[in-house]
């Protein structure tokens, strides 16, 4: 009986103790991923794995932490890139103190609507277009066949916001009794002009019962919903023109908020987000909504 014999290589301990050391060295030396947990090297600023930024910034202002690709901090409510317009996106000089692209100062400038100061193209207050290339972009967006049915829709929500519900069965005779008397005092006054058949065009009724306003505002909230869910923005390489975009294309009349795809914060509006080039969209608040807008603490 043979006994079979196999070649075994022997076990270097101390090459696997050695290699462990070395990783545990290259470890203790490297940069953890806050998001992903993956080690890099001790030089990067970005993870290799996720693409997330390993540092925080400092802002300039106030001293808080800020991500790196930030352009705004959302603690102190200042821009904080003095190398880049935050009216165009276009690279500025630490001594420009006028952009050479658009022309608008670093120092901001005062709405004329409603004397609020802001670092960007659009009021962060009341949204009016303050730079000829923020007026040029909304008379751009006006032409698109969903800017139209946005403002529409939003105009419709609007009105219906200010209707007053119809309480009883007499509020209702005396909305007809008005409206024969509006046929009738028109009739007269036609026949005075010397016109012998005049036609009274019939006044659409604007008021409903309780139910019925409650049922019309949230038809036409799903409808504006739908718009703007189409309209969201994507993610862009430029903040700046990600919040231009988003301020052109946000309809008046109707109270509304800025959800990030950042943090998936909800701001009063682009301007109090730190990275808008992620995208986002603009959600519906109502009139009586009391949902927390970020930016309503500063």
């Amino acid at each position: 009986m043979h006994t079979m014999q196999y070649d075994e290589k022997p076990v270097d301990v101390n090459s696997d103790k050695q290699f462990d050391y070395q990783q545990l060295q290259r470890q203790a030396q490297g940069v953890a991923c806050p998001s992903c947990g993956t080690v890099n090297d001790a030089e990067a600023m970005f993870c290799a794995s996720c693409g997330r930024p390993l540092r925080m910034a400092v802002c300039p202002h106030c001293g808080s932490e800020v991500d790196p690709e930030a352009d705004y901090c959302e603690i102190c409510h200042h821009y904080i890139k003095s190398d880049v317009c935050s009216f165009c996106g276009a690279h500025m000089s630490e001594g420009e103190v006028y952009c050479h692209e658009c022309g608008n100062p670093r120092g901001g400038i005062v709405c004329p609507v409603c004397n609020t100061l802001n670092n960007f193209a659009f009021c962060k207050q009341c949204g009016n277009p303050l730079t000829e290339e923020a007026q040029a972009l909304v008379a751009e967006l006006r032409k698109l066949p969903d800017y139209q049915l946005l403002t529409e829709a939003a105009r419709e929500l609007e009105a219906l916001e200010l209707q007053i519900p119809y309480s009883s069965e007499r509020d209702v005779v005396r909305d007809q009794m008005n409206d024969k008397l509006r046929e009738r005092v028109l009739m007269l006054l036609a026949k005075d002009k010397g016109v012998p058949n005049p036609t009274i065009p019939r006044k659409e009724t604007q008021r409903y019962s309780k139910e019925e306003l409650r049922q019309r505002k949230e038809e036409q909230a799903r409808l504006l919903t739908e718009i703007l869910e189409r309209m969201a923005i994507p993610a862009v390489p430029s903040p700046v023109k990600a919040r231009n975009y988003a301020m052109a294309q946000k309809p008046a009349g109707v109270r509304l908020a800025w959800v990030c795809n950042w943090k998936h914060a909800m701001h009063s509006s682009p301007c109090g987000c730190a990275k808008p080039q992620l995208g986002g969209k603009w959600v519906i608040l109502g009139k009586n909504s009391n949902q927390e807008i970020k930016d309503d603490n500063k």
